[in-house]
């Protein structure tokens, strides 16, 4: 009877709602517009995945996972002949959770959480009397009882707490509200499942039924496209388990248009609403996910959100991720998900010229790196076309020298091409540009800087205390009573270029950051907004006017984490702090961050 109550409630309802300039629909229409459509399901016993035009990856045996509401902690379960099973705490200790923690790709384990704390699993206890070492590369290498030779039931279950490097700093939520005035009533009738008659199972991806959620098929009947009769009596669902007690919430949003998004729901209420087609929703949380992107300091979640955008075509979230990841790239390259990441991510990030690192030969480094830690799943292509994306020309020619010394895959492997990037460096470093740019038909993007954040090319500021020895220059002017004062500007100094025939060749830098009016008016700068930071080349820097540009960076800084969260250019010698409002990222540390300015020299 509520069902029937509500829904006739909402054919009554004679309030208006302006869509595309039109008022006068009729009620079921008026509410499928309030509503945002579900498109393109037909549900009839279907079973829908979130990636159902890619061939299903089978599971692998020994794989481990945390079951938990973070990703880094949880109860541990482990995969064995088919499904999943849990692990015994007999003999669960510190040296078992290392190698469970290091297995996911964290950096060891901080604590052992015995007895069920996270919940009693289901299925086979698959793993007792754990003796680990602590150096073994698998769970499943310890030594123990035998598979599925256990006395313990799942009250013994054993989890772990991992080490995450940076912890996720707050699990800070976002809250979406699209209901249009929709009545409270109808998130009261999912809440209390009175009258439902339509099943959602949810099941992980090893396709075990966990979960069924009762609602109301006169609800999803509202939405045209979704075809439903009235023989629809279910849908299935494919999803990863640590989404399941995501489910509920989203399924709710779709009776009141109204939920709230977290660090670690943001993944799982994307994937449902690309599964279900809300594209509202998926906007929704795409944009409060590029808010909580800072979040996370270990990458794991921007990581997984990356591939997630690539698969479901969202490349606005693609975009927002890739750019907070070539911001924190040196960050990204010390973390163990460097080794993780994909072919395709990889080649992303080095076409990239916003990447962050402290000079090009670190990024050729880390890339080599990931190619002996990826072994045969890279091929010798893909090889030569990630190669092709290093700058060789902007590598110090010291150490463009040792690198045909230091390399072992990518020389032994692509040696031709590793030598042709050698000579285009030591030519750049050799010759005039003017000479160089003669036999090329275009500028090439291996000419352009990406963010060099080396001691030589930047300077650092903490607060407004320059980390570095400064030299100082005097400049007077006149404080609010109209006496003159002699103000100290700090200074320091570049090459001109990073090419060898500029290498002697010094341009002065003044580094500036003003925290308000006073402040600005002592130097005899108008500021509009607070703070603001000035940069300015003093010396014989026009001397380089035709040959060389300088478009400087200035690099935000969050002092706890590390993590940046901004950079911004310098127009006319100056860099406004923008606000939330304005920044691409919101600013995840308020006014306790850190100012790095960077002198990028191009050849023009």
């Amino acid at each position: 009877m509520k069902v029937l109550r509500v829904w006739n409630d909402m054919r009554e309802r004679q309030d208006c709602v302006p869509v595309s300039g039109v008022c006068n629909i009729s009620s079921v229409r008026r509410i499928m517009y309030i509503l945002l459509p579900l498109l393109f399901l037909h549900v009839s016993a279907q079973r829908w995945t979130p990636f159902g035009y890619r061939p299903k990856q089978p599971t692998q045996e020994g794989r481990v996972r945390l079951v938990g509401d973070l990703p880094f902690s949880g109860r541990v379960e482990i995969y064995h002949d088919g499904q999943w099973g849990t692990v015994c705490d007999d003999g669960w200790d510190v040296a078992e959770a290392q190698v469970v923690c290091r297995q996911m790709g964290f950096p060891g384990a901080i604590s052992v959480t015995p007895g069920g704390q996270y919940g009693e699993g289901s299925g086979p206890v698959w793993l007792d009397d754990m003796n680990c070492k602590g150096s073994e590369s698998s769970l499943s290498a310890c030594s123990f009882k035998g598979w599925g030779v256990s006395d313990c039931t799942h009250k013994e279950d054993a989890g772990v707490i991992c080490d995450t490097g940076k912890n996720i700093t707050s699990n800070r939520k976002f809250s979406v509200d699209n209901s249009l005035g929709l009545s409270d009533d109808l998130g009261l009738l999912f809440d209390s499942g009175d009258g439902c008659d339509f099943s959602i199972n949810v099941r992980d991806l090893s396709e075990e039924a966990e979960l069924t959620i009762c609602v109301h098929s006169m609800i999803l009947m509202i939405y045209p496209e979704l075809n439903i009769t009235n023989e629809s009596r279910n849908l299935t669902v494919d999803v990863s388990q640590t989404c399941h007690p995501h489910v509920s919430a989203f399924l709710r949003y779709l009776y009141t248009r109204q939920i709230d998004v977290s660090i670690t729901s943001a993944q799982c209420l994307h994937q449902l609403s690309f599964i279900f087609g809300v594209k509202t929703l998926m906007e929704d949380v795409g944009r409060v996910f590029t808010s909580l992107l800072p979040e996370d300091n270990t990458f794991q979640t921007q990581v997984s959100m990356y591939e997630y955008g690539v698969h479901t075509g969202d490349l606005v979230l693609q975009e927002n991720v890739l750019q907070y990841l070539s911001w924190n790239c040196e960050f990204l390259i010390s973390s163990p998900l460097w080794s993780t990441i994909s072919f395709q991510m990889m080649d992303a990030l080095l076409q990239r010229s916003d990447l962050v690192v402290k000079d090009e030969s670190l990024l050729l480094e880390a890339l080599e790196r990931w190619i002996q830690d990826k072994g045969d799943e890279i091929s010798s292509v893909q090889q030569a076309s990630l190669l092709n994306h290093i700058h060789f020309r902007l590598i110090p020619v010291d150490k463009l020298y040792e690198m045909q010394f230091s390399s072992s895959v990518l020389y032994r492997n692509h040696e031709k091409l590793y030598l042709t990037g050698l000579l285009s460096g030591f030519q750049f470093n050799a010759l005039p540009f003017s000479k160089i740019r003669n036999k090329m038909d275009n500028m090439s993007n291996d000419y352009l800087p990406r963010i060099y954040t080396a001691d030589e090319w930047s300077v650092f500021i903490n607060d407004t205390t320059p980390t570095i020895n400064y030299q100082y220059y005097n400049n007077y002017g006149y404080d609010r009573y109209g006496q003159m004062i002699r103000n100290q500007v700090p200074t320091f100094s570049t090459p001109a270029h990073p090419s060898a025939l500029y290498k002697e060749q010094m341009v002065q830098w003044q580094a500036q950051v003003f925290r308000n009016a006073e402040e600005c008016s002592n130097y005899g700068v108008s500021c509009k907004s607070f703070p603001v930071a000035r940069f300015l080349a003093s010396g014989n820097q026009d001397s380089y006017a035709n040959t060389i540009r300088f478009s400087n960076r200035l690099i935000l800084t969050c002092k706890k984490q590390n993590n940046v969260f901004h950079v911004q250019e310098f127009k006319n010698s100056m860099a406004v702090i923008p606000n939330n409002s304005s920044m691409g990222l919101p600013n995840p540390c308020l006014d306790d961050y850190s100012f790095r300015f960077v002198v990028r020299p191009e050849y023009i």
